[in-house]
């Protein structure tokens, strides 16, 4: 039996999988094809979705993890209490494909902060701290994958924004 306190990547290959197969099914649906530009687009946005989800469930446990690493968090703490809601508002713009002028910019500026904040504090603080990324209570590492979520914002939305 596997020790539920032992640092595992399972819950975001899970959330990335599934999100993937949805974007998939969803573009066969429409398209008649799974593999579709709109299916990656839609990979990213339903990931963010299903990432603000998990964080939602507990806001509290989230924040308090969050502000661990999180650079604007740690400046203006109620940015914590926000965030899930950025994310999960821009993946649903995206999913939409709606409102691009303000799904773009939020993706882009919670993508810049985030993917700082992570590669300061496992590159260059080289700390070792649990991953807020999957909600407050899973014990997903902060690092290389953390970094790649914040990485797929930014490409979203810098995407996005040029598809206006």
């Amino acid at each position: 039996m596997a020790d539920p306190k032992a640092t595992t990547y399972r819950p975001v290959f899970a959330l990335f999988t599934m999100t993937a197969l949805m974007a998939m099914a969803a573009s066969y649906a429409v398209t008649g094809s799974p593999l579709t530009v709109r299916a990656a687009e839609w990979f990213v946005g339903m990931s963010m979705i299903v990432l603000s989800l998990l964080k939602l469930q507990n806001v509290k446990t989230f924040a308090i993890m969050f502000l661990n690493y999180d650079l604007l968090a740690k400046r203006w703490v109620p940015y914590s209490y926000i965030y899930p809601f950025s994310e999960g508002i821009a993946g649903v713009l995206m999913v939409a494909g709606a409102l691009t002028w303000l799904s773009a910019p939020l993706a882009l500026f919670i993508g810049i902060i985030g993917g700082v904040s992570v590669f300061k504090a496992v590159y260059v603080d080289k700390r070792e701290l649990k991953c807020a990324c999957v909600g407050g209570s899973s014990n997903v590492p902060l690092g290389f994958i953390s970094l790649t979520e914040n990485l797929m914002m930014i490409a979203m939305a810098v995407w996005m924004a040029a598809h206006l």
